[in-house]
């Protein structure tokens, strides 16, 4: 046998070999002699057992199998396949096989390098672990979250993050590639090997940190590649070591995010704030390598100048306006609008709305400032007393409500308030809720002008004439009325009396004929004990208009023998009744026909008194 251009070859015997003089000179030899021939050959062999792992020589390679000389008296032949790991393989290497079968029904041997490999591995990865040895791997294929690496035959995990000490973005560049690394965990259960490539790469850049960090110094400029960008800031690789750039400190100006400023892989300038040698943290500054905004702002920009901006970010209290690259002024939410009224300024602007406004207050040692919006549209408090003149009526906007009463807008930011006890000449009412709505309009009267305090004091009830007046010769004291009773306040009861008005009936006056008490919502004849227009009180007594009594008595004895007021006269009730058909009980507007039958009955006095003086002359 013999090997030539990598290929086995067996010999051809001669032409003339006679096998049958060998056959006879073995039959003719010895038996002594045979045996000791027979054993010289066994001597020659190697002794193999099954489920073994040896050493072998290549001895012949083609493009499917290896045949591998173990010293027996066949050799192996093994798939090229499984040296592939191995791509450099040539004759007269050294390999291991394991030894699978001593022979097969053809009588050859059975071997497997893969087998030998894996059968030999778990010492080897466990040696190199509790070693440190560093060793070399094959990359088989990519796979969920780093590689396959082929060590010594078996399959190992090499993560994404233990690939290099930066981030690794393509992990297919390093398939069908040769590298080192160290064993880092072994799971001797599942079998599982986890490999690392950066641990040799950070042995070696733990020097170069400290020699780097040793020569460190604040406000140093140095060149660096942007290694990884966060929300919250920019880390730089300084060659061997990370800095971090914050956010803040990346551009004078505003930054939403540092993919504005920066892009990965990008070589920056960046200069050394500050850094911790035992933490091995260092601060770096991108913005401090140019001059800030506020040095290179004109100095004729003052107080009470007019700029343009653009609305950067909008916070509850007000909206950040760039009037310059990196240069911004506070828009106060109180400066946006005229108007007292709390409000967002999320109803006046929007971000990346371009605007104008005032300066005013400028501060370039603190690099502050203060701008103003409404300072562009006229003050509407500055002729308030020519536009909204006491006695003055208008239609005005319920904006809010207080336990006092009602806040009501003339126009944007001139507003006044209109105290509870304004809104009714009738009603008692407990809150503003009850008489109107917030966005409802209403009619007012200006009673009162505050110019330096900018407050406006207003009425409702004052656009009507006081029906009080017309009432004290309607409701007089012993004139009975029909009433309702509609509610109850402490010991009194409230009576609701023609044209909206109420009165009020203690317990003890609603006794009726039949000795029973009066209940709610039952309609009955009430007397009036007491008017007062001042006070805006009736004082009724069902109880009365069946019994007779003194009132004044009733009434307390401070009034002594005061006269009970005469009742209505025909022309009046006729009048009232009038009235009383058109008036609904509980509607403010319509009051209004109390002044007309004000008027009526001051006709019907004035005809009273002027015909009985044309009798007189007819009669003399």
């Amino acid at each position: 046998m013999a090997v030539e251009n990598n290929k086995v070859t067996f010999a051809e015997p001669p032409a003339d070999f006679d096998w049958a003089a060998l056959e006879d000179d073995k039959k003719g030899l010895p038996g002594k002699e045979r045996e000791a021939m027979e054993k010289a050959y066994e001597d020659t062999l190697s002794s193999i057992s099954e489920k073994e792992v040896l050493m072998g020589t290549v001895v012949g390679m083609n493009k499917k199998e290896v045949v591998i000389n173990i010293g027996y008296k066949s050799e192996g032949v093994v798939p090229l396949s499984e040296f592939r790991y191995k791509p450099d393989l040539a004759i007269g290497d050294r390999v291991e096989v394991y030894i699978e079968k001593q022979e097969d029904k053809t009588g050859q041997m059975i071997v497997s390098h893969k087998t030998a490999r894996v059968h030999n591995a778990w010492g080897k990865v466990n040696h190199a672990m509790g070693t440190d040895e560093v060793i070399t791997g094959y990359v088989k294929c990519r796979t969920k979250g780093g590689l396959i690496v082929d060590v010594f035959g078996i399959e190992a995990f090499l993560p994404g993050s233990q690939i290099d000490v930066k981030p690794i973005r393509d992990y297919d560049q390093y398939v069908g590639k040769n590298m080192e690394f160290k064993v880092v965990k072994i799971n001797q259960e599942f079998k599982n090997v986890v490999v690392s490539h950066k641990a040799l790469i950070e042995a070696e850049l733990e020097a170069q940190k400290k020699q780097i960090i040793g020569g460190l110094e604040k406000g140093q400029v140095l060149e660096g590649t942007v290694k990884n960008i966060t929300s919250y800031g920019v880390f730089v690789d300084l060659g061997g070591v990370d800095g971090l750039i914050h956010i803040t400190d990346l551009s004078w100006g505003r930054v939403s995010h540092p993919e504005e400023v920066v892009k990965l892989d990008e070589k920056i300038n960046v200069v050394i704030l500050d850094f911790d040698d035992e933490k091995r943290r260092i601060a770096l500054g991108l913005k401090q390598l140019s001059a800030h905004p506020w040095d290179a702002l004109s100095a004729d920009l003052n107080a009470g100048d007019k700029v343009k901006g653009k609305v950067m970010v909008i916070t509850d209290y007000g909206a950040f306006v760039e009037v310059s690259p990196g240069v911004e002024g506070l828009l106060h939410v109180s400066e946006m609008s005229w108007s007292q009224h709390l409000r967002s300024p999320k109803d006046f602007l929007t971000e990346g709305q371009e605007i104008e406004c005032m300066i005013l207050n400028i501060d370039r040692e603190e690099r502050k400032m203060s701008l103003g919006m409404k300072q562009l549209t006229p003050d509407p408090w500055a002729d308030i007393e020519f536009k909204y003149p006491v006695n003055s009526r208008h239609t005005a906007k319920v904006r809010n409500f207080t336990h006092f009463g009602i806040f009501a807008e003339l126009e944007e930011g001139v507003d006044g308030l209109v105290h509870i006890s304004d809104l009714s000449w009738t009603k008692r009412i407990k809150h503003p809720s009850e008489f109107c709505n917030v966005g409802d309009e209403i009619e007012v009267q200006v009673l009162e002008v505050d110019k330096d305090n900018r407050r406006l004091s207003l009425g409702h009830k004052q656009v009507e004439q006081n029906p009080w007046e017309v009432f004290a010769g309607t409701f007089t004291e012993g004139s009975v009325h029909e009433g309702t009773l509609v509610g109850r306040n402490g010991n009194n009861f409230i009576v609701a009396l023609p044209y909206g008005v109420e009165g009020t009936v203690s317990t003890k006056h609603l006794r009726k004929a039949d000795g029973t008490k009066a209940n709610l919502e039952e309609k009955l004849p009430f007397k009036v004990l007491e008017f007062n227009g001042d006070a805006r009180r009736i004082v009724l007594s069902h109880t009365r208009t069946f019994e007779e009594g003194d009132d004044s008595e009733e009434l307390g004895g401070g009034r002594g023998g005061r006269a009970r007021k005469a009742p209505a006269t025909e022309g009046q009730s006729a009048s009232l009744k009038s009235v009383n058909d058109k008036v609904e009980k509980s509607t403010l507007g319509d009051l209004s026909v109390l002044s007309d039958l004000k008027s009526a009955m001051e006709n019907k006095e004035r005809s009273g008194r002027t015909a009985p003086k044309a009798d007189e002359e007819q009669a003399d």
